[in-house]
């Protein structure tokens, strides 16, 4: 089997046998995983739900494969050859633990999975608009009005794991706004401590946080980047690598 992809809102990673298969790995919380990481290629593609292999070894795609998402860049003026964001969008801030606030557009019928996706802690929808160039506008100019990021890194998240959010500094930033909803998520994860960044597919599932699968083996968590298991052939027997443990395995 072969790491294909993953669903950072639901929790699943994707995965394909050699046939081309496609298969949702659910990543609930109790979940065991006992996989064993071998070569890692790339992914290749999902076509009408099944999968077409590439053995390019450029993971976890390679340039026929990688996909860039244009939208991304977006400052208001349409990098695509036509504008196709034309429906309502919603600006949003979301927080991460402790006190990272980002600000993020999205389409207004998706804006709750797009903060699962991100794992966001806490977040207010704070307008709403006509289509996706106003809202990337508005996004560029709240980021520079406020010294606000409009992008966390995965290690940032990592870091806060076991963290919960400065209220101070949540309601600081929203100081300035009249949200139109506001959103909380428990993840369920219930950490004392940061867990220890790995690469691995073994273990129980404490649970997942947008793109980070927390695990649990050997009395030590282990916070995992989903992406980073994209591409990897998997089989079962558990790794055989040797981990780094934290103190409260010993």
């Amino acid at each position: 089997m072969q790491v294909v992809g993953y669903d950072a809102a639901d929790g699943h990673l994707l995965v394909s046998d050699a046939d081309g298969d496609v298969e949702a790995l659910a990543l609930d919380p109790g979940t065991d995983l006992d996989y064993r990481l071998g070569e890692r290629r790339c992914a290749g593609t999902i076509h009408e739900g099944r999968h077409v292999a590439c053995d390019a070894p450029d993971a976890p795609y390679c340039r026929d494969h990688r996909r860039t998402w244009v939208c991304a860049r977006c400052t208001g003026t349409c990098l695509k050859d036509e504008m196709d964001c034309d429906e309502e969008h919603a600006v949003y801030l979301a927080a991460f633990a402790p006190d990272v606030v980002k600000v993020g557009v999205t389409r207004l019928w998706r804006l709750e999975t797009r903060l699962r996706e991100q794992g966001a802690d806490r977040a207010a929808h704070v307008r709403t608009v006509a289509d996706g160039r106003i809202a990337r506008e508005i996004e560029a100019g709240l980021a520079a009005d406020f010294d606000i990021t409009d992008r966390v890194r995965v290690p940032v998240k990592r870091r806060g794991l076991h963290r919960s959010v400065d209220e101070a500094a949540w309601n600081s930033a929203l100081d300035s706004f009249d949200p139109i909803d506001a959103f909380a998520f428990d993840y369920g994860l219930d950490l004392s401590e940061r867990p220890i960044a790995e690469t691995l597919a073994t273990g129980t599932v404490r649970g997942t946080k947008g793109r980070l699968l927390v695990l649990e083996t050997g009395g030590t968590t282990y916070a995992v980047d989903v992406r980073d298991l994209v591409g990897y052939d998997v089989e079962p027997g558990g790794t055989t690598r040797s981990l780094q443990s934290n103190l409260g395995a010993f």
